[in-house]
């Protein structure tokens, strides 16, 4: 069982690592074409790179059935329309708001579903210890100092992240729900699917593609698209059948600081001093999160 969990965190952790990177090429993204676009192609990509992943798992008879002694609340399709529906609330608010904010800005708050998890477990009967609660404070603090100028306003796209930080929370349990009872890779595949034709029919409207921004766009869509959503989400959906929903977050938050680390490697991103006490104290809270799980445990 340890080791099952063992790898079930180092899966998360991958996961951090390949979105945290993934800020960065996102908003490069944003360079070439509409936000509505590079998501809806990108989960399309994501989607379409699943399927021989499934047939080849299906003609060897490797894919894991779904465990007949749990309780499957929702036909297939009805899974991933809510899966995908709050994928697409989570992804489309955070790759609007990196048009007008930093890509480690973004990580940063988006890493605040790691306090905001045990917050919706209360509203599910779960009680959340002392130092969830201290972990949050810091946090909170953190992203006042990231986000909110000295005087006293929030910079353009910052809200936005906030917003989405909470589907993703509401992602992260949803999937901690789901994951155990359908087969994962179908189940990643599913999600993408709706949250990329939801993506596309809006860009359809309020967005003009042209080839040349394909081209343009072409490897931060590719990343986007093959690594961020087919690889990364897969991994979390697999790695979620093991692993409870607080502690998953923990493990997911540190995407954060990968997207700082990206935002500085890949597009020169600098934090002043008061944004580097902000991510200093969001981290923190993290830590405080995470080591309240092991205690716990």
């Amino acid at each position: 069982m340890q080791r099952d969990t063992l790898t079930a965190d180092l899966l998360l952790l991958l996961t951090a690592l390949l979105w945290g990177f993934a800020f960065a090429v996102q908003r490069v993204g944003n360079e070439f074409v509409g936000p509505f676009t590079y998501n809806g192609i990108r989960f399309a990509l994501g989607a379409a790179s699943l399927v021989p992943v499934i047939r080849w798992l299906d003609k060897r008879k490797i894919g894991k059935p779904v465990e007949k002694t749990l309780d499957v609340p929702l036909p297939f399709w009805g899974a991933s329309l809510l899966a995908g529906f709050v994928l697409f609330c989570g992804a489309s608010l955070q790759q609007v708001a990196l048009v007008y904010t930093t890509a480690g800005k973004a990580g940063f708050i988006t890493g605040l579903y790691v306090v905001i998890v045990p917050i919706i477990g209360l509203f599910l009967g779960q009680r959340a210890d002392k130092g969830h609660w201290i972990g949050a404070t810091c946090a909170v603090l953190g992203l006042y100092f990231l986000s909110v100028t000295s005087s006293f306003s929030l910079a353009p796209g910052d809200g936005m992240v906030l917003i989405g930080a909470v589907f993703w929370a509401i992602h992260v349990v949803l999937l901690s729900w789901l994951a155990p009872r359908y087969d994962a890779v179908r189940l990643a595949c599913g999600q993408f699917t709706v949250c990329a034709i939801l993506h596309l029919v809006i860009a359809f409207f309020t967005e003009t593609l042209t080839l040349s921004g394909l081209y343009g766009g072409m490897w931060p869509i590719l990343y986007g698209g093959v690594i961020s959503v087919g690889v990364a989400f897969t991994i979390q959906v697999v790695a979620q059948r093991r692993a409870n929903p607080a502690h998953a977050a923990v493990l997911l938050s540190m995407e954060t600081v990968f997207a700082a680390l990206g935002g500085w490697i890949l597009l020169g991103e600098m934090l002043g001093s008061r944004g580097l006490l902000g991510c200093g104290l969001m981290f923190a809270g993290m830590l405080i999160s995470q080591w309240t799980d092991m205690k716990a445990s």
